[in-house]
């Protein structure tokens, strides 16, 4: 299990960010949306669980770059806290020499599995489908919030591509675009996932009731949505709004 550092600045706007959108109360807009309501003593945040689960998520993707990125070995060496300090302020421009791929899809994937690590422990908004009611739209407001202190500590923090790798130190390799399209583009996949969810994946079960088609539909049309799943220990086609796909209507 990963240890996340528990004081740093970083990690301090984690739980900060998440806290900047209220939560409704029970009654009210949780009543009228098409969600069920949680008694109000379950409505805590979990953060115990948020925290490790994203700690588990950073410490695959740090992994991953120190497997698979040459660049990343290269800079291990040095100074740490002098290379990091140049690392952050070196922080630029929009472009960071990264793909489009890599800008475009893979960062805002980052924010929609941290979205949905938000969601998968707020109790009071984790069953909200789709929908215009207010209470759906605070539930992701807030799961905004939270991957957009996450992609800020990916990229800045103790833990970071800046003190891991040095990204920044040289010219050009660090930019706004990561900053902005992460959180931006993660919380519009968490909407697409949530309309796919509710629109084509219930249609699916209500037509089919083959248990492993369902499960893939819940998997392959929901990819951010069921990695969280999988961060959370549960299987991917896991769904807090309804029961098991053996259940499903």
């Amino acid at each position: 299990m990963c240890k996340i550092p528990g004081r740093s600045l970083a990690l301090r706007l984690i739980v900060t960010a998440c806290t900047m959108l209220p939560a409704l109360p029970v009654t009210g807009w949780a009543q009228q949306s098409e969600t069920t309501v949680v008694p109000e003593e379950k409505t805590r945040f979990q953060w115990k669980s948020a925290l490790l689960e994203s700690g588990l998520f950073l410490a695959m993707q740090h992994t991953g770059r120190v497997a698979f990125q040459e660049k990343t070995r290269a800079e291990l060496g040095g100074p740490f806290f002098k290379d990091y300090w140049k690392s952050v302020r070196g922080v630029g421009g929009w472009g960071d020499g990264d793909s489009a791929f890599t800008n475009y899809y893979a960062h805002p994937f980052q924010g929609a599995v941290t979205s949905y690590i938000q969601i998968h422990n707020d109790p009071l908004y984790m069953r909200d489908r789709f929908s215009s009611n207010p209470h759906y739209w605070t539930s992701r407001m807030r799961a905004f919030s939270f991957a957009f202190a996450y992609s800020t500590f990916f990229e800045l923090g103790i833990a970071s591509e800046a003190s891991i790798g040095n990204v920044g130190m040289k010219p050009g390799t660090a930019g706004l675009v990561d900053f902005v399209v992460t959180p931006i583009g993660g919380i519009g996949m968490v909407v697409a996932e949530d309309a796919v969810d509710r629109y084509v994946i219930e249609g699916i079960e209500r037509r089919i009731r083959n248990q492993a088609v369902r499960a893939a539909a819940r998997t392959l049309l929901n990819p951010g949505r069921g990695f969280a799943n999988l961060l959370k220990l549960r299987a991917p086609w896991f769904r807090d709004s309804r029961g098991k796909v053996s259940e499903a209507d």
